[in-house]
């Protein structure tokens, strides 16, 4: 992802022509609330896996591009996703995106309330043509494996860092981690990211630093989507994505510290 993975709802007002929108919300919410004109939906639950057809929680390459492709997007498509929680749900699919060769993403910074506050929405739904999507191998991939997991936690040029909830935290972590819960980089009142003096102080008060390997870690992979293209929107360049997350690291045996 570039730097300005992370736009405006002017941005996308102005560009509304030019890229596809993807609305991940419920079907309910697209229908009965309304959306973004021209927007299609593609809910959450559509493009998670609960199975082992893929790495993680990945819906598998066939599926992502059975998916995209009834949806009418393709490949060359430039994408902007939005959602309800923050931007955590797009996120995830922008990083799902990226992780099967998409290369033109972008998460509308505030969700979809940031544009209901200045532009018009609609409960007309678009037609939609389907087509032949094609899933790449990324140039660059994120992805990595527990035994990566394990390397990094004494390296020192390496920070592993817990999106969680801080109670999840204390109850079971990987040695070494640092928690910084997902919602800290948000500002809950407009519900976007917080302004990049922010974000950078936040960070650094914790010690993730542009010139160190940045690991991240959740429970399902989830709300490091959200982390990974926060940090990707501020430059870092060295992003270590654990799609198995906690779960898989249980599951091999991976030990947990936990906190008093």
């Amino acid at each position: 992802m570039s730097e300005n993975v992370v736009v405006s709802a002017d941005w996308l007002a102005d560009h509304l022509s030019e890229v596809r929108v993807v609305d991940v919300r419920d079907a309910w919410e697209y229908d009965g609330i309304g959306h973004v004109p021209g927007a299609v939906n593609i809910p959450f639950d559509r493009f998670r896996s609960a199975d082992d057809s893929d790495e993680g929680m990945l819906p598998g390459a066939d599926a992502w591009a059975d998916l995209l492709g009834e949806a009418g997007v393709s490949a060359a498509d430039t994408l902007v996703a939005y959602d309800d929680m923050h931007g955590v749900f797009a996120a995830r699919f922008l990083v799902t995106a990226e992780l099967y060769g998409h290369e033109k993403l972008h998460l509308l910074d505030g969700d979809y309330s940031s544009w209901t506050r200045a532009h018009e929405t609609t409960t007309e739904v678009p037609e939609i043509d389907p087509v032949e999507y094609d899933v790449q191998e990324p140039a660059n991939s994120p992805l990595v494996d527990h035994e990566t997991v394990e390397d990094a936690i004494d390296d020192p040029d390496s920070v592993i860092v817990d999106t969680r909830d801080d109670w999840e935290f204390a109850e079971g972590h990987i040695r070494g981690a640092i928690n910084l819960d997902w919602k800290e980089l948000v500002d809950d009142e407009t519900r976007g990211l917080k302004p990049r003096d922010e974000l950078e102080s936040v960070l650094d008060s914790y010690g993730i630093a542009p010139d160190k390997r940045v690991v991240l870690y959740c429970n399902t992979a989830r709300r490091i989507s959200h982390t990974y293209v926060v940090l990707s929107s501020l430059g870092y360049e060295d992003l270590a994505f654990y799609e198995g997350s906690l779960t898989e690291w249980e599951q091999v045996g991976g030990p947990l510290e936990t906190e008093e």
